[in-house]
């Protein structure tokens, strides 16, 4: 082998050996994910069946508060330590373990003083968040806050092991563990006659556990009882929170988008709309698990491609993530459009008025999911300012849309600002991804993939509309069909052979 040609060897299977890897992780992420999004399917119609639309809305906006004000007590650290401890050496001689505390400290100091606060005023928040008539106001906003440490420690670690330990730790708790729990605890409540304020408590309980959780799997490979240490250096909290402080505003905007729309409904329009955009953007934001279960198992895999200089090889992991998240997200978005009537019919009569929210809504999504992890990638690349432009962006145009429009169009107007804001975010990241990892984003496989899956599920869809309507027939109709079609292709021969001859590059194993 001559030497200028072993550079170009090693670089063509360094390269083929990330995308198998973050396939692999990708597929663990997605089984993750489709559990996750079953288990918070269930819990929401636990919820909005058990409580209704009202008792719903009080319920979500309970949640919201907790969302927000939580990933804001944050402060970006749980992002920043899925960038940092990638480009750390793990062990009781590495350096990776000094950055829990430059983590933590802050993270609880901030959270305990915001915590205390907020149980303290929770009775002059409370009629500015519910409802004149909702009685359990006061103590759901108490609990809410008196959560927030938990609820904070919980978030943080679990950035911890999804940057130290194979995605499935991680998919484990926050896929399985903690939204398994939930639907059981606060069905058990409804069942047992107990109010929105137990059944709230249900939804926290399972936080505790997943810290315990979390502290188990971060022992070994940060070595936590071999001796390493623990004492960070001037330069680690510089270097850190450099990065976790631009991230702390992008991620409040991120994570609080649905909780937003909902806070602000409920405030301009009354809570039993809140409840019906509430139940519409859980339907919206359920696709996006696929996106999240492929995000959390290649995070960090870019964070340290990224970190090595290796854009070419970070953004074929991009693209091949990308092309799998239209593939299996833009159908999904599609149907919701196309069937809004249907799938809110399944809450309950009271919520198919959203139907035209969703619709809007379904159609945000798809601009999402089709930009891919084009934001994960920026933030891996380091460039928490220019995400937090994008975030900041669209944040101000959903606010200032959802001002004037919720008042006269309720929750179709909350859809249309929130749809503004989401499409204008994504542009703004992907402009900013490409110009800084400077390598092409979209590929031929990424459009054609786009084409196949739009088109083929339109066809699908208008069919099953043409046939039985928009409701739940139709929607049932379509389904079945779809999953025929599906058996009938994966009984065809050369469907069969294209499986079996992906199967070894999908765990890793090149060709003989």
């Amino acid at each position: 082998m001559t030497a200028s040609g072993t550079p170009t060897v090693a670089t063509a299977t360094s390269g083929e050996r990330e995308v198998r890897r973050s396939t692999r992780s990708g597929l663990v992420g997605l089984a993750g994910a489709a559990v996750n999004g079953l288990l918070g399917f269930v819990l929401t119609v636990v919820i909005v069946r058990g409580l209704g639309p009202a008792g719903s809305g009080a319920m979500f906006t309970a949640i919201g508060v907790v969302a927000i004000v939580g990933v804001l007590c944050c402060a970006g650290a749980d992002t920043a330590l899925v960038w940092a401890l990638p480009r750390r050496t793990r062990g009781p001689d590495g350096d990776a373990a000094r950055l829990l505390p430059v983590a933590l400290a802050p993270t609880l100091l901030l959270t305990v003083a915001v915590a205390a606060a907020g149980v303290a005023l929770s009775g002059t928040l409370a009629p500015v968040l519910f409802d004149t008539g909702t009685t359990d106001g006061d103590d759901l906003l108490r609990l809410a806050f008196a959560g927030l440490p938990f609820v904070v420690a919980m978030t943080v670690l679990l950035a911890a092991v999804r940057a130290v330990r194979p995605v499935a730790a991680l998919v484990a708790v926050q896929y399985v563990l903690v939204p398994a729990a939930r639907p059981a605890l606060v069905g058990a409540a409804l069942v047992a006659g107990a109010g929105v304020t137990v059944a709230f408590a249900g939804w926290l309980a399972p936080v505790a556990l997943a810290v315990l959780a979390c502290v188990a799997l971060l022992v070994g490979p940060l070595g936590l009882t071999a001796g390493t240490r623990l004492r960070p250096v001037r330069a680690d909290w510089h270097g850190f929170w450099g990065f976790a402080l631009p991230r702390a505003a992008s991620a409040t905007i991120d994570a609080s988008s649905m909780w937003l729309t909902v806070l602000l409904t409920a405030a301009l329009a009354g809570q039993a709309a809140a409840g019906v955009i509430g139940a519409v953007g859980r339907y919206a934001l359920a696709g996006l698990l696929v996106m999240q279960g492929l995000r959390v198992s290649v995070a960090p895999q870019l964070s340290r491609l990224l970190g090595q200089g290796r854009t070419a090889e970070a953004a074929a992991v991009y693209q091949r993530i990308t092309a799998v998240i239209i593939a299996l997200s833009w159908p999904g978005y599609l149907l919701l459009a196309v069937f809004a009537p249907g799938f809110l019919r399944l809450f309950g009569a009271d919520f198919t008025t959203g139907s035209a929210a969703m619709a809007v809504l379904a159609g945000a999504m798809l601009v999402n999911s089709g930009t891919g992890i084009v934001q994960t990638l920026l933030l891996m690349s380091g460039s928490s300012g220019r995400h937090l432009l994008a975030a900041a962006t669209g944040l101000l145009l959903n606010v200032g849309l959802a001002l004037v429009l919720i008042p006269p169009h309720g929750a179709l107007g909350a859809a249309v600002a929130w749809t503004v804001g989401i499409v204008v975010e994504n542009l703004i990241a992907t402009a900013a991804a490409r110009r800084v990892v400077g390598e092409p984003l979209v590929t031929r496989t990424v459009l054609r993939t786009a084409v196949l899956a739009a088109a083929g599920t339109a066809v699908l869809a208008g069919a099953g509309a043409a046939v039985a309507g928009r409701g739940v027939a139709g929607l049932f109709l379509t389904l079945g069909v779809a999953a025929l079609l599906a058996v009938v292709l994966l009984l065809h021969p050369g469907v069969r052979r294209r499986a079996r001859a992906a199967v070894p590059t999908l765990l890793g194993r090149g060709p003989r």
